[in-house]
C-alpha cells in the first residue's frame, strides 16, 4: 500500500474528481488504481476566493514497486506506514503482582488506564469528582444558578477539562510511535464520529465526549479496572531506605489507606491542593510557565468572512478558526489559545470566590459566536520567581480580582474593546453579545489583570485586526480572567517516566507539566501506562 500526501483539488471538486486525480499523480494508465482511502483531509485557504483541500490517501495500485521506483526521492509517494498499536508486555493471566493505581479521570489518567487494563493490570482509578453524568449537572448548577461545587466542576471529574470544550483532537507533538492514531482509534470505538480518523484539524464537542467517556470506562471495568468516584487522594505514603525514596500508598478523602507501589498521578492543571501535598511531601516540582489574559468573543460569520472570503459558510469547510501571535515591544508574547469556532464562554473555577473563563463548542459548532483566550505569556524567572508553587498564588490573585470585579456572584467582568483600547470602563454591549453564563458584568478589565498583561493586548490587537479583519471591532467582548492555560509547575521526571526522586510515582499529562490538551494528555498517559507495565511485567 502507498500513502500519497499532499493532493490538492479545488473545494467544489466532484467525487469522480479524487480518483482521477489520484491516477493523474501517480501516472497510472486505466485499471492499474485497484482502490484508495482517505486517510487525511485538510483545506489551504491562503487564496480566500480558490479555497482548496488537501488530501492524504492509502493507496493500493497493481504494480507498487513500479510506482516507487518511478517517484524515487518524492516525500509525497512513499510505502504506507504501519500506524497500528502493539502492546509492550502484558500480565501473564496468572498476574497477582501490583496493581496500578492512576489518580485522575481526564484524558492522560484515561488512557493510561484503558491501556493498563487491555495488557490485562486491572487498573484502580480514583477521581476526586464525579461520574461524567452527575459532574454535568453540578457543571449546569454553576452555570445557571451560581453554585460552585468544588469538587465536582469543570476541571474535576470524569473526563477530565477536556470535557467541557471543543473537543480538539490536534496537537503539534511528535508522536513517532503513532500513539495518537491509537487514541483517535479507541475514541472512535468509544463512539467518536469517524471523521476525526481523516479531518486534519478534529474535534468531538462536549455531548458526545461525554457518552464517548462512559463508553471507554465500562470497556476498563469489562477488563477488570475499578473505578472510585469522589474520592480525593488527601496524602501520600512515601518511604525512604537506602537512599531511595518510594511511594507506598495513598491517603483518600474517604479515610481509606490504599496501598500502592506503582502510581500515575493524572490530576490536571486545577488540582492545585494535591500539588501542595506533594510538595510537602518532598516530590520534586518546579515552576513552569504559563499565560494569563482574557477570553474574547466575536460573532462567527465575522471570522468566517474574514478566513473564507465569498466561500464563507460553505459546508465542507465549517466553522472557521484562526491561529494568530504578536511579539510585543516589551517582548511579552500574546497569542490564541483554545480557539472554540461556534461556541460559547464558560465559567471554568473550581474553588469558591474565584472567577476562571474557559472555551467549549459542540461538534456542530453552531452557536452564534466564536471565541478564544488571548492570553500573554509569563514565565517563572520574570513574573513568579523564588517558589515552585508560585504561579498556583499569581493564578489565584488574579481569579480573585476577577471574582470581585464581576460582582463576587460567578459573573466575569468584561469590557467592549473599543473601550479596552480607549482605557474606560464599558457601561452597554454593542453587536456583540456575550455567551458566558451565568452573565457577564461590564466594567474595566484592569482591574483583574497584570498591567503588563493589559499594555501587552493593547498593542497586539490593532495587528491582529490586519491579519483577521474585524478581530478589532470595537463592539467585540473580552471577559476576565483566563489563568488555566496550562499548568503552573511541572513534576520532573526521569527517562522512565518515574519522578525524579520518588519511585513508583508517574507524574502524566497537563497537570504534571507534559501536556497541552486533549490529544498530547491521552498521549502521554500511554507512554506512562507503558513504561509502568514494562516495570511491572517487562517484555
Amino acid at each position: 500500500m502507498l500513502r500519497l500526501t499532499d493532493l490538492a483539488l479545488p473545494l467544489d471538486h466532484a467525487p469522480a474528481d479524487l480518483e482521477r486525480a489520484v491516477c493523474e499523480r501517480l501516472e497510472l494508465a486505466p485499471g492499474d488504481l485497484e482502490r484508495f482511502t482517505v486517510v487525511r483531509r485538510g483545506n489551504d485557504a491562503r487564496r480566500k476566493t480558490a479555497i482548496k483541500l488537501i488530501y492524504s490517501l492509502d493507496v493500493i495500485v497493481r504494480d507498487e514497486a513500479a510506482v516507487l521506483a518511478r517517484f524515487a526521492g518524492d516525500q509525497h509517494v512513499r510505502p504506507t506506514p504501519d500506524t497500528s498499536y502493539k502492546f509492550v508486555t502484558r500480565a501473564p493471566e496468572d498476574y497477582d503482582g501490583s496493581r496500578p493505581v492512576v489518580i485522575g479521570a481526564g484524558p492522560c489518567g484515561l488512557l493510561a488506564a484503558l491501556v493498563l487494563a487491555q495488557m490485562g493490570f486491572k487498573p484502580i482509578i480514583v477521581e476526586r469528582g464525579k461520574a461524567v453524568r452527575e459532574r454535568t449537572k453540578d457543571t449546569w448548577g454553576l452555570w445557571r444558578r451560581s453554585v460552585l461545587n468544588p469538587e465536582s466542576n469543570v476541571q474535576f471529574g470524569e473526563g477530565g477539562a477536556g470535557t467541557f470544550s471543543d473537543g480538539k483532537l490536534y496537537s503539534r507533538i511528535k508522536d513517532p510511535h503513532h500513539l495518537g492514531r491509537k487514541v483517535l482509534t479507541e475514541f472512535v470505538k468509544a463512539g467518536a464520529p469517524d471523521d476525526i480518523l481523516t479531518e486534519a484539524h478534529p474535534h468531538i464537542g462536549t455531548f458526545r465526549l461525554v457518552t464517548m467517556v462512559m463508553s471507554m470506562r465500562e470497556t476498563i471495568e469489562k477488563l477488570g479496572g475499578e473505578y472510585r468516584f469522589g474520592t480525593r487522594v488527601d496524602d501520600f505514603d512515601i518511604e525512604e531506605a537506602d537512599g531511595e525514596r518510594r511511594i507506598k500508598g495513598l491517603h483518600l478523602s474517604t479515610g481509606e489507606f490504599l496501598p500502592a507501589s506503582h502510581v500515575i498521578l493524572a490530576v490536571g492543571h486545577s488540582a492545585r491542593d494535591t500539588f501542595e501535598v506533594l510538595h510537602d511531601r518532598g516530590v520534586h516540582v518546579e515552576a513552569k510557565p504559563f499565560a494569563i489574559g482574557v477570553r474574547i468573543e466575536h460573532p462567527q460569520s465575522w471570522i468566517d468572512k474574514a478566513r473564507y472570503g465569498p466561500n464563507a459558510g460553505n459546508k465542507i469547510l465549517g466553522a472557521a478558526a484562526y491561529s494568530i501571535s504578536h511579539k510585543c515591544s516589551n517582548g511579552r508574547v500574546v497569542y490564541s489559545f483554545c480557539m472554540c469556532p461556534g461556541g460559547r464562554v464558560v465559567a471554568a473555577t473550581s474553588e469558591e470566590g474565584r472567577v476562571v473563563t474557559n472555551g467549549m463548542s459542540q461538534y456542530s459548532r453552531a452557536e452564534f459566536n466564536a471565541n478564544s483566550g488571548l492570553v500573554v505569556d509569563i514565565t517563572p524567572e520574570r513574573d513568579f520567581p523564588g517558589h515552585p508553587l508560585a504561579g498556583i498564588a499569581l493564578q489565584r490573585k488574579f481569579e480573585e480580582l476577577a471574582y470581585e470585579a464581576g460582582g463576587s456572584n460567578y459573573k466575569a467582568p468584561g469590557q467592549k474593546l473599543g473601550d479596552f483600547l480607549a482605557d474606560k470602563p464599558s457601561s452597554a454591549f454593542g453587536d456583540v453579545t456575550p455567551s458566558y453564563q451565568p452573565g457577564v458584568h461590564l466594567t474595566d478589565l484592569k482591574q483583574c489583570l497584570p498591567d503588563f498583561v493589559i499594555e501587552s493586548i493593547r498593542e497586539a490587537l490593532p495587528v491582529f485586526g490586519r491579519q483577521v479583519p474585524g478581530y478589532d471591532h470595537p463592539d467585540v467582548v473580552m471577559t476576565g480572567v483566563e489563568t488555566r492555560t496550562s499548568s503552573p509547575v511541572r513534576f520532573t521526571r526521569c527517562r522512565d517516566f518515574q519522578s525524579l526522586n520518588t519511585r513508583g510515582l508517574y507524574p502524566a499529562g497537563e497537570g504534571a507539566g507534559y501536556a497541552g490538551g486533549i490529544l498530547s494528555a491521552a498521549v502521554d498517559g500511554i507512554r506512562v501506562a507503558e513504561a509502568l507495565a514494562l516495570e511491572l511485567v517487562p517484555a
